[in-house]
């Protein structure tokens, strides 16, 4: 079965076939995305909130983030596995970038790393470049810096803005970056971003012109109930029917129907 790769990514875009990644944070349902068919599989920052119940990315660490990686390394067989730098995993120089990147590497079995950051980051991507780690670029919202924006606002919608953030993709692409994260943005910026562009650009919450999407898979299906953005589809509704079947479960034990002569030896 040939592995997608970030050549992979640049032929999509140029065939003008559209990319598919989801998130997974475990080994059975990267297993379960894999084999559906998706392109990659990010290993998110975002599984600080889905998966260990934090209120935002920010606390999410490095030996987190690659337990987490290991695991879905592990279950998938064709799909890119892109691992999610966490807050503090690069913003604090060149060396600590390189070190952490390459230790996701190393450790995980991934096959680049994601991180946050326009014209500010594309020296560290140059950099992480340079020593042989791919990267995926990440601009518009930028979850790490929710402190600085004042929560999770549409970016871009400003003259100045909209200019900042196409300064920001072709920095990131001048840097080596093998495909942009554009997030929450307007989506006639996208457009004119992607258009711009030579490498794939993947959208969320940025319109239908990005050359790929991506979205939580917890969000997708369902499992995640707190909160759901506009951009967020929900193609199941798995927390629902997995609350019902506890349910069900509970009853059953309760009247003693289960288990019955069938589940017992």
């Amino acid at each position: 079965m040939k592995r997608i790769t970030t050549a992979t990514f640049l032929e999509k875009k140029q065939r003008g076939e559209k990319i598919t990644v989801l998130t997974a944070y475990d080994y059975l349902t990267a297993k379960i995305v894999d084999s559906a068919g998706v392109d990659a599989i990010l290993v998110g920052d975002s599984l600080g909130m889905v998966a260990l119940g934090y209120p935002s990315t920010v606390p999410v660490t490095m030996d987190e983030m690659i337990h987490h990686t290991k695991a879905v390394v592990r279950g998938r067989e064709r799909a890119m596995v892109i691992f999610d730098m966490p807050f503090l995993s690069y913003q604090t120089g060149i060396r600590d970038a390189i070190l952490n990147a390459g230790r996701a590497l190393k450790e995980t079995g991934c096959d680049a790393v994601k991180l946050e950051g326009g014209v500010e980051q594309a020296e560290t991507i140059r950099a992480l470049v340079d020593a042989g780690i791919p990267v995926m670029g990440h601009i518009g919202l930028q979850p790490q810096s929710v402190n600085v924006y004042g929560g999770y606002k549409l970016r871009g919608k400003s003259e100045e803005e909209r200019k900042k953030l196409l300064e920001d993709a072709k920095a990131v692409e001048e840097a080596g970056a093998f495909a942009v994260v554009l997030e929450k943005i307007p989506s006639d910026l996208a457009k004119e971003i992607t258009e711009s562009l030579s490498i794939p650009t993947i959208g969320i919450g940025a319109g239908k012109f990005c050359d790929g999407q991506v979205l939580v898979f917890h969000d997708m299906v369902g499992l995640f109930e707190e909160f759901k953005p506009k951009f967020v589809k929900r193609y199941a509704e798995l927390g629902k029917e997995a609350r019902r079947a506890v349910e069900e479960f509970i009853k059953e034990v309760k009247n003693g129907e289960f288990p019955s002569d069938e589940h017992s030896y």
